[in-house]
C-alpha cells in the first residue's frame, strides 16, 4: 500500500470488500464507498450514488474542472486492464491533508473490478438496465 494514502479513520456500515493497488484503493461497506488516492480520500454514501455508467478508456482522457475560485484541467491516468465507470453522486466528501470538505453533485471516473461493482450495486440498491 502507498505510504502517501491518508488512513481511513472511520467507515460507516460493515466492511464488505477492499481493493488496494499502489496508486489507488477502493473500500466498500454496507453504507459507504471510499476511493483513496495519495494524499486524498473521497467518501460516497451508497445512498447518494444516483447512477453508475461504463466509461470508455480506449484513449487518454482529459477532464476539465471549474469552481468559483479557480479552473483548470487534470489528466487522469487509467489503470490498464480494469474497467472504469462514471459515478454520478448527489453528495460526496473529500478528505485531504487540509481537512474534510463536502461536495454537491459530482461525477467521478473510477476503476472498478467486477466484485466491487457487484458489492456497490447490492448495498446501494442499484439494478442494471440492459438495452
Amino acid at each position: 500500500m502507498n505510504n502517501d494514502f491518508i488512513q481511513i479513520k472511520s467507515l460507516q456500515g460493515d466492511l464488505k470488500i477492499s481493493h488496494k493497488k499502489s496508486d489507488f484503493g477502493i473500500t466498500v461497506s454496507t453504507e459507504e464507498l471510499v476511493y483513496q488516492k495519495p494524499h486524498v480520500n473521497y467518501y460516497f454514501k451508497l445512498a447518494h450514488i444516483t447512477s453508475i455508467v461504463p466509461f470508455d478508456t480506449s484513449e487518454s482522457k482529459k477532464i476539465t474542472f471549474h469552481n468559483r475560485r479557480s479552473s483548470g484541467s487534470e489528466i487522469i491516468t487509467m489503470s490498464q486492464g480494469i474497467p472504469h465507470y462514471r459515478f454520478h453522486v448527489s453528495q460526496a466528501y473529500v478528505h485531504n491533508r487540509s481537512g474534510i470538505f463536502q461536495l454537491g453533485n459530482a461525477q467521478f471516473i473510477l476503476p472498478i473490478v467486477n466484485d466491487l461493482l457487484k458489492a456497490i450495486s447490492k448495498y446501494a440498491g442499484l439494478s442494471g438496465i440492459e438495452i
